[in-house]
Formats: C-alpha cells, structure tokens, sequence
C-alpha cells in the first residue's frame, strides 16, 4: 500500500535502480536522487560520444542466481545478446590466457622460468604462511611467491595503488575464489573451468547503460521520480530515524525531500558523514578511514575494423600505467556506429587529487595514444579521437583495517528503523553488480516487512535462509 510519504533512495547506480523498479512495480511512491548531471547506471553506465558507446569498465550480465537474472529480464526483455569471454593477461610482450592455463604460460615463460615457478609452488604448499591475512599471502599461498611476484603484484598495486601487503586477504578470496595453480594444472587435463568465470554472458546490445536507462524509464511511467544533478548533502535524523535529506544541484538551487524509508548506494563514507546530527565519534572516525580507488577510462577512437580478438586484456607489465583495455565492438557490434572503426578503453587507476587524476584530458589522451602504441595493439596514426571519462570512488579497497571500521559502522548504521545501505559503495563490498542489486532486492523485502540481514549476501549473491535474523 502507498505511504504517506514516499522511500526514498540516494543513487541510481544497479542497487539503486532496482529498489526503485521494484518498488514502482509494487504500487509504492519512490524517489530516485542522482548527483551525476546526465547519466543513471553508476559505474554501469554508457557514455556516448559521436555515436560511439563507451562501458566505463566493461559490465558482464551473469549470475547464478534466478532471482537476479528474472529481474534483468523484467526490466529488460528482449535486446540481450550472447557475448563470448576472450580475456588475455599481457606480460613483458607476451600474451597469457586468462584463466591461467598452465601449458599456455609455461611455453611463454620458458623451461627455466618454470622450474622456478613451480618450486617456488612446492615450497608455498609445504610451507604455506598462516594466517593468511595479506591478498599478498593468499596469492602466495595458492600459487607460489614467484608466480605472484610475476602476474600478480604488479597488476594489483596498479589497480589498488597500496602494496600487496597492505591488502586484505577477503579481496583474493572474492576475486579469485577458486584459483590456484594446482586448479589450473587440473584444468588443463579435465577441462574444468573455475566456478568464478564464465565462458559466455549476456550484454545489453547498446551497453549496460542500455538496461539503467531503461530500468529508470519504467520506473517514471509508473509514477516514480528519478532526479539528476541532486546531490544529497545532509541526511536528517532524530529519534524517529531519518526524516528528511537534503542537497543542492550544479547551479547552487537548494532541494529537500521527506520519506518513510531511506535506502543508500552513496559512498558509505559520505553517508555517514552526511549526517546531521553527526554520528557518535567513533562511528565518523570510522568512516573518515574508509578509503576508495578512483577510476578513468580514455576512450580511443582507431580507424580500423579489427584490432585484437578479446573482449578485454589485462595488462600486467609494469612498464606501462593502463591497467586493463576493452574492446567494447567484441562486446557488441552496435558500440561503434560504423564497422569500419574500433572503440577502445584505456583503464587508469588513480586517487582523486593526484597527478594522473588531475591530468588534463589532452595530456591523458596522449598517456592512452603512446601506451597502446608501446604494447603494439595500434599505431599512433591508426587513432583518430580520444574522449576521457573520469569515475571517483570507483572501487573500495579493502586494506587491512577497512572490516574493522566496517563492523563499527555497522552495528550503529543496523540502529536506524528506516534507513538501509545498499550496494557496493553504498555497503562498500567490492563486487559484481548481481550482488549489488540482491541488497537491493532485499532491503525492498525489508520495507515491505522482511528481516533480512543485507549484509549477509554472498559474493554470489545468494542468500541463505538460515541468515535470516
């Protein structure tokens, strides 16, 4: 039944907009703000630039779980597409299959190369480190410290900006779930696959800001509110739980809204210090130690039909500072307007505030230009257009301390009736966007009278019965 005030929710990013769809569908009033001033979807979304599409790091559509999977094709029905996995690792010129295979690396490393490598392994498995509290030991443990410090440390430090060392083991755990070396030697002779890749996903034919852009769509025929450029600024509460937020736009005008219930996807940092009257000072000091990763893409424009087969290569020579690169027309053909031309893009990591950050597109566009020359993908002649997108707070990094601060916000966040985080920033759980939108679907649960624990879903995004509180 209708409320006398609608929910609210703070982000239109997957976890948000799902909510939002969900909760439209049910005949319940719903209020959608979004800071950004021209796109939904979060770091899902499309941006397009002279007719071509750019996915601000490349968006797989597969779950394993049916409830997931039914609300995409509620949202969107028909305009999928069957999208093949090519990804490949690029080390010191060579090219690696990804999942590692052992007879692929081995030929590219060379005989002496790989006697280190698989002693270096023996000795891990005899002597493995524990506790395992470091990504840096986890990796080690499962593939030897000489495969690491090979196709592992480099990359990684790329991507979080901090030393292995200083990364939580729960980071390998969820990304490489699955993944040793002893898995893919077993692989070579079975066939198996690792339970955390896919071989084949579906993709919105036009991006996945295609499924976003439609999802908010539905959400406003049925009478929702999905507002751009409202960036929430403080968040009202007394002992009631939260009454109000409020925030301004890009041009200064002032905006408030009242609601029976709150959900978040906003940094969890933000949400927290948003706050008025602030949390107790343990619970800001929390939040205050949070820390993100910030992201850029430079998308490439090359006149040329084909460049490389993969739907993505990551790159792991340490001589170079782009981490991945995606070929979004092996994602799906409709990306580029015309089949003559190839859309690429140059994946950066960066700390908002830093030199790369606050590089000026020129000078990042001519960064992504010598860089993809440098790896041979494309000559520098061959690329006719550059187009920078920046991301803040892409990735939450999960170092040693954040589950300590994380169980601090937790527990005084669970105090409010009507108010519940949702999402990867929202709950700052690095994962996939299935995930994102299972907290979603349950904090909807929630309002409608469920007790779920939306803390509790899983890396797969299943939830289990008996996590129910």
């Amino acid at each position: 039944m209708p409320t006398s005030k609608p929910i609210v929710i703070m982000g239109a990013g997957p976890a948000g907009l799902t909510a939002a769809f969900q909760l439209a569908r049910a005949g319940r009033e719903v209020v959608v703000w979004e800071a950004d001033p021209s796109y939904v979807g979060g770091i899902s979304r499309t941006v397009q630039a002279e007719g071509f599409r750019f996915d601000i790091g490349g968006h797989r559509f597969f779950s394993k779980s049916e409830e997931v999977n039914l609300v995409w094709r509620q949202i969107m029905p028909d305009d999928f597409i069957d999208c093949p996995r090519l990804s490949r690792i690029y080390y010191k010129g060579k090219y690696f299959n990804y999942p590692l295979e052992a007879m692929n690396a081995f030929l590219n490393l060379g005989l002496v190369e790989t006697l280190r490598i698989l002693w270096s392994y023996l000795q891990a498995r005899l002597k493995p480190v524990k506790p395992e509290v470091s990504f840096a030991q986890w990796v080690t443990n499962r593939f030897g410290k000489r495969l690491f410090e090979t196709f592992f440390k480099s990359y990684t430090e790329k991507v979080w900006g901090i030393s292995c060392d200083e990364l939580s083991a729960d980071l390998a755990g969820q990304r490489f779930k699955g993944l040793s070396l002893r898995a893919a030697i077993r692989a070579k002779k079975t066939g198996a696959t690792a339970k955390t890749l896919d071989r084949h996903f579906l993709y919105p034919r036009l991006g996945p800001g295609q499924m976003w852009e439609t999802a908010a769509n539905k959400v406003l025929e049925r009478g929702g509110g999905v507002f751009l450029d409202r960036k929430v600024q403080t968040i009202h509460w007394d002992e009631t739980g939260v009454t109000h937020i409020t925030g301004t736009n890009a041009r200064g005008e002032f905006f408030q809204q009242e609601g029976s219930h709150f959900l978040s996807s906003i940094p969890l940092r933000e949400l927290m210090l948003s706050l008025d009257p602030p949390p107790p000072k343990e619970v800001a000091n929390a939040a205050r130690a949070l820390r993100y990763r910030d992201f850029i893409t430079v998308c490439l424009i090359v006149e040329r039909e084909n460049v490389f087969p993969d739907t993505w290569i990551y790159i792991h020579d340490p001589s170079v500072k782009v981490v991945r690169i995606q070929n979004y027309k092996n994602w799906s053909a409709a990306m580029v307007p015309d089949p003559k031309f190839t859309s690429l893009g140059m994946e950066y990591f960066c700390f908002e505030g830093d030199n790369l950050w606050n590089s000026t597109d020129y000078d990042l566009a001519q960064l992504a230009i010598r860089e993809a020359a440098q790896i041979g993908i494309v000559k520098a002649s061959e690329i006719k257009d550059a187009f920078v997108v920046r991301m803040p707070k892409a990735y939450p990094i999960y170092d040693q301390e954040y589950q300590h601060h994380l169980d601090v916000i937790k527990q005084w966040v669970g105090l409010f009736a009507n108010l519940q985080p949702v999402g990867r920033n929202g709950m700052h759980h690095y994962n996939n966007q299935d995930h994102s939108m299972m907290t979603a679907m349950l904090a909807v649960r929630n309002i409608e009278g469920g007790r779920y624990d939306c803390w509790k879903v899983n890396t797969e995004a299943e939830y289990h019965e008996d996590s129910k509180t």
